[in-house]
């Protein structure tokens, strides 16, 4: 892991603790992220270095750090806010706590669909949410998630609970592509079809396979990739072989994509160092890095992808406005709780 000597670093928990905030320097950047990547050092000591900004980096869950930004409101030391996925980042400009900012380089750099309508927020790395399937039980894998309810893969199917911001941000993009009477149907085919209960992370959707509890299951590009580069735990070199897998609807709206990105926060002392950083995410240099260290692909197009990336292949993606799919959060769960996705 990379040195974290420049870097100072607080949980959020001792913030709580701490009566000292961070100062507001001209050449500084205080950030708080949810990402808990070891890698993603990298990516802040390369921004210091080229710079000569020095990041203060908070970090928490992304709810509570959005709590903790709408209570400090105007007196926040929050110059930036990174997190993952659409719904959290929707849910931090619902809140109030992230500015829209007019920028070439961002406007040019990031596609459209992956900004926010008011360039509140923009992201910088993408995960495929995928099917992946046991390559000896499986002869004829869904090729769309609208097969995922299809009655012929009764008893085969794992996914991740109702709860989860991925299952909802999925479920919100059928709501957009395809109306809420077809995504309730879409749901309710997808639960009649479980092989057991929803459970676990992604990585356990992929053990299901190994494990034969599961035929099918969905997962996020990244943990798959992630698996193909370093040994993880139940995802052997010889498991992986036997999976196979599929992006689907790509002769129809494409995969559907889940985001980590960020934004300016509403009340950034450090204003212009926000919009520098957020820029430096957008760069080749850092797109490269969001792919060779956390596996993702990148957000911005033609960038070169990291050999475990490149494995899984190009997509299409779904092109529909995730600003869009990250209002239909709330009619998600509401559809999840009456066809019974637990």
């Amino acid at each position: 892991m990379a040195q974290m000597s420049p870097l100072r670093t607080l949980s959020i928990l001792a913030l709580a603790a701490s009566t000292a905030l961070p100062a507001y320097a001209e050449g500084e950047l205080n950030l708080y992220s949810s990402r808990h990547y070891d890698t993603d050092e990298r990516l802040y000591s390369d921004f210091e270095e080229l710079t000569g900004i020095t990041i203060n980096r908070i970090e928490g869950k992304a709810d509570e750090l959005i709590a903790r930004m709408k209570a400090e409101g105007e007196n926040s030391p929050a110059d930036v806010l990174l997190t993952v996925d659409t719904s959290r980042l929707e849910r931090a400009k619902s809140e109030g706590v992230l500015q829209s900012i007019d920028n070439a380089t961002l406007e040019d750099r990031i596609p459209g669909n992956l900004q926010d309508a008011d360039n509140q927020w923009f992201g910088f790395s993408q995960r495929a949410r995928i099917i992946f399937y046991d390559k000896t039980d499986v002869a004829e894998p869904p090729q769309t998630y609208a097969d995922l309810a299809d009655p012929k893969y009764k008893g085969m199917v794992c996914h991740r609970s109702s709860t989860n911001v991925y299952s909802l941000t999925l479920l919100s993009a059928v709501i957009e592509n395809y109306g809420e009477e077809a995504a309730k149907g879409w749901a309710k085919g997808v639960a009649d079809n479980f092989a057991r209960e929803p459970q676990g992370g992604d990585t356990d959707q992929l053990r299901g396979l190994v494990s034969g509890e599961c035929d099918i299951s969905i997962s996020n590009t990244y943990y798959f990739a992630r698996a193909l580069r370093k040994d993880v735990d139940g995802l052997g070199k010889d498991d992986l072989a036997n999976i196979g897998w599929v992006f689907p609807s790509q002769d129809a709206e494409g995969a559907h994509i889940n985001l980590s990105g960020g934004g300016v926060a509403a009340h950034a002392p450090n204003r212009d160092n926000a919009i520098k950083f957020l820029e430096y995410l957008a760069s080749d240099q850092a797109q490269q890095y969001f792919s060779a260290g956390n596996d993702e692909y990148p957000a911005v197009p033609g960038v070169e992808l990291s050999p475990s990336v490149a494995e899984l292949g190009e997509f299409k993606g779904d092109d529909v406005s995730l600003s869009k799919v990250a209002k239909n959060v709330t009619k998600a769960a509401e559809i999840f709780n009456a066809v019974g996705w637990k």
